[in-house]
């Protein structure tokens, strides 16, 4: 049973341009199914997540991540009364955005369009999902909903200002109100975007043996999910009782951001979605407690995982790729693909060209652009 502060598909701001309304989908379906059939979402297949994807079949990448997202969205907004396709699309497209070698490629493509007003990921999701994707006759982009495309927009919350420049351009068309809160339903999707990446961060990290369970087993949280499982079952497969114990902690953020969100949407008052975005606090959260145990595991994260000397090795060869890729498309504009390069090569607006490159990278696989970067450096 949806709640009074659920997002209503038939009480929907619309979509940029009208369509009318399908017979057998809700308009928050139509954009979980455009999203994933979108060439952005297939992409996701082959961008890193923390581990270059080729570095082993078993290490998530965007695309399995945003699917967990997703999984794990759908799940409390279910048991919150919220409306769950609208949570599992904002999910699915959160990461459209990211460039290849994850938070790497970001960070150095950022820096480089420091002087045409930088780059965010979540705001190249959005330029994806209204711009980019060019597949339908009547429009560029996939034409989303707007709540969908709130919640995309708004994943870290109110938006501060300056807005980066693909926020700005399209909130002139299609007001966001970048300045409050999302719907819950967003807010949910992306309190599941940090239960997804700090379970499975930990999963992949154990995987690739850059800690020991014995580690990880120390941690909040994740010490009393190995106790349990310790409890339960006297003589189990070390594989068998990491998995058991990880899905147990995964299962804790889960249960107290449900137990959590349940309170303060019950003392927030609120009846309706608007009245959701119009408070100056996110009513979905961990609680406090929660909260600190999760800074715990992220430092331990950033120290054991993120900092390793393995995957720094792996972010040095990915920002080189990036920056070169990056400069000699500025440069030589006639070296991009047909489509792209007629646009770059408008010297007169060179931010636009910046922009265009910026758009070409971001794009890019991992592989694709490992391949890109040998066709024009290694190989000459």
């Amino acid at each position: 049973m949806q709640s009074n502060f659920a997002s209503s598909p038939n009480l929907s701001r619309g979509r940029l341009f009208f369509e009318a309304e399908s017979e057998i989908r809700t308009c928050y379906q139509r954009d979980r199914d455009r999203i994933i059939h979108s060439s952005a979402f297939r992409r996701l297949k082959h961008k890193t997540q923390v581990f270059v994807e080729h570095e082993g079949d078993y290490f998530r990448t965007r695309l399995t991540h945003s699917i967990e997202v997703a999984q794990v969205a759908r799940t409390i907004s279910g048991v919150l009364g919220l409306n769950q396709e609208l949570a599992e699309s904002v999910s699915l497209a959160h990461d459209l955005g990211h460039t290849p070698f994850g938070h790497t490629g970001e960070e150095v493509l950022n820096k480089l369009m420091e002087p045409f007003g930088g780059f965010d990921h979540n705001a190249q999701a959005l330029r994806i999902v209204t711009s980019l994707e060019r597949h339908y006759a009547d429009f560029d982009g996939l034409n989303l909903t707007w709540d969908c495309l709130e919640g995309i927009a708004k994943h870290n919350g109110p938006v501060k200002l300056p807005h980066p420049p693909a926020l700005e351009e399209y909130n002139k068309l299609h007001n966001l109100e970048l300045q409050t809160f999302a719907s819950a339903e967003a807010q949910v999707a992306a309190i599941s975007d940090d239960i997804a990446y700090n379970n499975h961060d930990l999963h992949d990290g154990l995987r690739a043996e850059l800690f020991t369970d014995n580690q990880v087993a120390e941690l909040p949280i994740v010490s009393l999910a190995y106790a349990q499982v310790d409890n339960t079952y006297k003589e189990i497969d070390p594989h068998r009782r990491r998995h058991e114990a990880l899905r147990r902690v995964f299962g804790h953020m889960v249960e107290d951001v449900i137990t959590t969100s349940r309170e303060l949407l019950s003392r927030s008052g609120a009846n309706s979605a608007p009245e959701i975005r119009n408070l100056n606090y996110s009513a979905v959260q961990f609680s406090t407690k929660k909260l600190g145990d999760l800074y715990e595991i992220k430092s331990f994260l950033f120290h054991n995982m993120y900092r390793a000397d393995r995957i720094m090795a792996q972010r040095e060869h990915a920002a080189k790729i990036v920056q070169d890729l990056f400069e000699i498309f500025m440069n030589s504009p006639e070296l991009l693909p047909t489509e792209w390069g007629i646009v770059a090569q408008d010297k007169n607006h060179e931010i636009n060209s910046a922009r265009m490159v910026a758009d070409y990278i971001a794009g890019m696989t991992d592989r694709f652009a490992q391949q890109k970067h040998d066709q024009l450096f290694v190989l000459r």
